[in-house]
């Protein structure tokens, strides 16, 4: 039903448009389009100004999160999995593209990293860390996953809660 109103609609759009350049006059039309054109433009402008690169990274960070059909992931996850994900990139832990140039071993994580990635505080107990773990490798790990590649964020969760364990609670 939605389908058949919304095709309702769009005729009916395309109709008036259609209407009014029959009635209007050429410069009529070609000064309405380079008026509108004008506007889009200063409104775009204007977003970009103020959104900035997170304005296109975020778009197609949620586009790419659903092409690899990770089950599971609320939005706030994303947003927290995209941030951590730039944090990575931005010190060498990680490329997008899987390019081992760019990317150093992960072993060094340090252990307020490490509380970042699981998302606790410091000072729970065992059980916490390892309940926040098993909750992202639920959502994350491969297996639970097979079309996509989350095998490396799933290596880096694992050596999160495992320096997690061993500097807090060995």
């Amino acid at each position: 039903m939605n389908i058949f109103i919304t095709g309702i609609i769009i005729f009916v759009v395309v109709y008036l448009i259609l209407n009014w350049f029959a009635k209007t006059s050429g410069r009529k039309v070609t000064r309405g389009a380079r008026h509108l054109i004008l506007i889009i433009s200063l409104i775009l402008a204007v977003i970009m100004l103020i959104g900035g690169r997170l304005l296109i990274s975020l778009p197609l960070f949620f586009l790419a999160m659903s092409a690899l059909k990770i089950k599971g992931l609320t939005a706030f996850q994303i947003w927290n999995l995209w941030r951590f994900l730039n944090y990575l990139r931005s010190t060498g832990r990680f490329s997008y593209f899987g390019q081992t140039n760019q990317t150093r071993p992960s072993s060094n994580l340090s252990l307020d990293e490490a509380y970042k990635i699981l998302g606790i505080k410091k000072g729970c107990s065992k059980n916490e860390v390892i309940k926040a773990c098993n909750n992202l490798q639920k959502k994350l790990h491969p297996d639970a996953n097979p079309n996509s590649n989350t095998e490396h964020l799933s290596k880096i969760i694992n050596e999160a809660k495992e320096s997690v364990l061993k500097s807090d609670f060995s």
